[in-house]
């Protein structure tokens, strides 16, 4: 029996909550259901998808391979209805666009190529740099439309968001960390950690906000801009991480797994969106490009 995009849809959202109690109460219908769909889905494709444990579930890495394709599915699918009942006469011109670091592969990748699926004929021209670079490009008119970290934006007289994603801030460990097993974790837990810290947008300001908080000075035994650096550093127990949830992912490029854990307290969030300059009149590609942002967003919400 082939699967269904039923089960697609339910997969993303265990995967996506951690839990089938979770997942279930974001699509609103019973936990059985839910693990019912799972189970078939496995049956169907002959891997494991999740490993059980009594705290819930983490994916396999080959259902975290499987995911990538379950996302894609569902996006196209969801691009064809915009095409089929949207009617319109295919876009043209050009779109400006702009990216910070730490959302460039996680929330761009997938929008740039649902977007160039939906309009080939828009040349489209993207640059990465710091948040406050791209607003000063947004509001001397360089860019149409930035995709950022808007925890921390500037100047919103000039410039008006909309929020994509939120994203909670979560603790990376090695697999087998005496903390992995922990029931509680605490920032005090963390202060005498060796820490990898990822240096882009505001992530070390409110890691060093977080610890000093408790008066402790972060201990840091690795700076980088890199992702999958502080990745292949914490897999391999050089120390451990905290990172937005948004960029998690539970194997290094050498193929070592990352647990990622919840941490008591108030932790803050990034909240990541698309920005652009208030009271201008965007080009139909920007405009088209947005819409595309708001359906995925709206996609993920049902999910």
């Amino acid at each position: 029996m082939a699967f269904t995009l039923r089960q697609l849809q339910f997969f993303v959202a265990v995967a996506e909550q951690g839990t089938i109690s979770r997942a279930a109460q974001n699509l609103s219908i019973s936990q059985s259901s839910v693990t019912e769909a799972i189970k078939e889905l496995e049956a169907d494709l002959g891997v494991e998808l999740f490993e059980r444990h009594p705290r819930g579930l983490n994916i396999t890495h080959k259902g975290h391979q499987f995911l990538r394709h379950a996302t894609k599915i569902l996006a196209d699918v969801s691009d064809a209805r915009r095409t089929f009942f949207g009617g319109q006469a295919a876009t043209t011109g050009q779109l400006k666009l702009g990216v910070t670091s730490l959302v460039a592969g996680y929330v761009l990748s997938d929008l740039l190529a649902r977007y160039r699926r939906a309009h080939p004929a828009v040349d489209i021209t993207a640059i990465e740099d710091n948040g406050d670079y791209l607003e000063h490009l947004l509001v001397g008119g360089k860019l149409d439309v930035a995709v950022m970290v808007t925890s921390n934006l500037r100047d919103r007289m000039a410039l008006q968001s909309e929020i994509l994603e939120v994203s909670a801030y979560r603790l990376w460990l090695p697999l087998g960390h005496p903390l992995a097993s922990a029931e509680i974790i605490s920032i005090g837990d963390i202060a005498t950690e060796p820490l990898i810290m990822l240096s882009v947008d505001e992530i070390e300001e409110n890691t060093g906000k977080l610890l000093s908080a408790i008066g402790a000075k972060p201990h840091v035994a690795f700076r980088t801009r890199s992702v999958e650096a502080v990745r292949s550093l914490v897999a391999t127990g050089a120390g451990v991480a905290l990172l937005p949830d948004l960029v998690y992912r539970p194997w290094s490029l050498e193929g070592d797994r990352i647990e990622s854990r919840d941490v008591s307290g108030s932790l803050p969030v990034v909240q990541v969106g698309m920005v652009w300059r208030r009271g201008s009149s965007l080009p139909a590609a920007a405009r088209d490009f947005i819409g595309i942002a708001q359906a995925q967003r709206t996609v993920r919400q049902r999910l």
